[in-house]
């Protein structure tokens, strides 16, 4: 593999034969794995847990350790500075939060192959022209508290402090205080300054790249979000001796609206998904007509008027079925994210850069939310795909090849490298030029 800079007229210094560490990369994600262990080998650090604080103490440790001037900001998100060269900093890095039940990858490579690029450079003696910046993002799954990729938000100003700080988990715990109480409620402002160009390294978490038989995504965007939470208040009856009739049943209601939702998504195909991921029945006994039921809808596509559209055929749906039914339906919105649309000039960047280094690249959108469609608000972002194996995530099973890892944060390293010695203008005359 070459590490020739595929922009040879822009001259950047050479990094020729400088690959990252295997074992320092793969040694630090089993150690962080092991932080809120669970069966099968993968991790529960769900937001603002102590399970979570533990992570960040070991992330913060290996920053100082680094020597990285380290700044905690007033929602939790952490960022780790190799304060090198003069401008505004190149940034990469994820989230090490979890789902319930997360593997070792989601996440995790993202921060700890930012980690690694700093220290492989350190190690060659060799130092960028800007600064490098490796952030862990507060409550990027939005499995504790939402909306999700939260920390991110307030990072890029596009949600208030004050708003974050009182949102209320799902076990009723306030994030503001959740914060205070593991030690990370830091006094860095937000929003932060605007790093230079952010680039995330991340496991596909999905089956393209493997189906297709590709190493590499050159991620393209990523699709709208719409997640809300639907309740419905019906009549707590006897099973045995309420006539169907005259039932108002929400867990009819439940099911019509989880049918339609399969079928809304197969008739408009594409990129269009829609999913149930959580329904909460009360009584929830055998023996009687429930009186409530609370769902999630987790809908997603590309493209935003279709998404607004299947957004309107959702509730004229939920309205029609529930008059029919005799139930109230109320709903609050959890996450609304329109799509995101990469940088072309490091879509193109991480690209050229997977051919540089041999493995075969395919452009293409995310279907997972991720922190860097949240600092495209601010900066030229992109991410980049490692494969994961029968595209299994959020799953202790998770998987991607120790190969597949290494040659993504190959890739970062290259990817941080050049964008520290071009000015974007620069970049897009290396690129006009044919050197991709």
């Amino acid at each position: 593999m070459s590490h020739n800079s595929p922009f040879p007229e822009v001259n950047l210094p050479s990094i020729q034969g400088v690959l990252i560490s295997q074992d320092r990369l793969m040694g630090r994600l089993n150690d962080l794995a092991k932080v809120g262990p669970i069966d099968g080998g993968g991790s529960c650090r769900l937001a603002l847990t102590d399970d979570d604080r533990d992570g960040r103490d070991l992330i913060v440790a290996w920053m100082r350790d680094l020597g990285l001037e380290i700044s905690i900001d007033g929602v939790g998100n952490i960022v780790g500075t190799w304060n090198v060269g003069s401008g505004s900093a190149v940034m990469t890095g994820s989230h090490i939060d979890t789902v319930r039940t997360g593997g070792r990858f989601d996440g995790n490579l993202g921060v700890l192959a930012g980690l690694e690029v700093i220290e492989t450079l350190m190690t060659a003696g060799l130092q960028p022209a800007r600064p490098f910046s490796v952030g862990v993002f507060t409550n990027e799954e939005g499995a504790r508290f939402q909306p999700d990729m939260l920390g991110a938000l307030v990072y890029v100003g596009g949600l208030s402090l004050e708003t974050a700080l009182d949102t209320i988990a799902i076990d009723g715990a306030v994030l503001g205080a959740e914060l205070q109480r593991i030690g990370y409620d830091g006094s860095a402002p937000c929003p932060s300054v605007a790093p230079h160009a952010f680039v995330e390294l991340h496991i596909e978490q999905g089956p393209r790249l493997e189906a297709e038989g590709v190493q590499i995504g050159a991620v393209t965007g990523v699709q709208g979000i719409s997640w809300q939470e639907v309740t419905i208040m019906g009549q707590s009856n006897h099973a045995g001796t309420t006539p169907m009739s005259l039932r108002h049943d929400p867990a009819y209601i439940a099911a019509e609206i989880t049918v339609f939702l399969r079928q809304i998504a197969q008739e408009y195909g594409g990129n269009q998904v829609c999913t149930v991921g959580k329904i909460d029945l009360q009584p929830n006994l055998i023996n009687v007509v429930p009186k409530s039921a609370t769902l999630t809808l987790d809908v997603r596509n590309t493209d935003e008027n279709i998404l607004q559209e299947v957004e309107l055929k959702i509730a004229q749906k939920i309205k029609q079925i529930s008059e029919t039914e005799g139930v109230r339906v109320s709903s609050r919105v959890l996450a609304r994210f329109e799509p995101v649309q990469f940088d072309e000039r490091l879509i193109d960047l991480v690209e050229t850069l997977a051919k540089t280094h041999n493995r075969s690249v395919m452009r293409m959108p995310s279907g997972a939310g991720h922190d860097a469609q949240m600092l495209a608000r601010v900066c030229p972002t992109s991410m980049i795909f490692t494969p994961s194996v029968e595209g299994i995530s959020h799953n202790p099973a998770e998987f991607t090849s120790t190969d597949d890892l290494v040659a993504g944060a190959n890739i970062l390293l290259d990817a941080m490298w050049t964008l520290a010695h071009l000015d974007l203008p620069h970049l897009d005359i290396a690129l006009q030029n044919g050197s991709k």
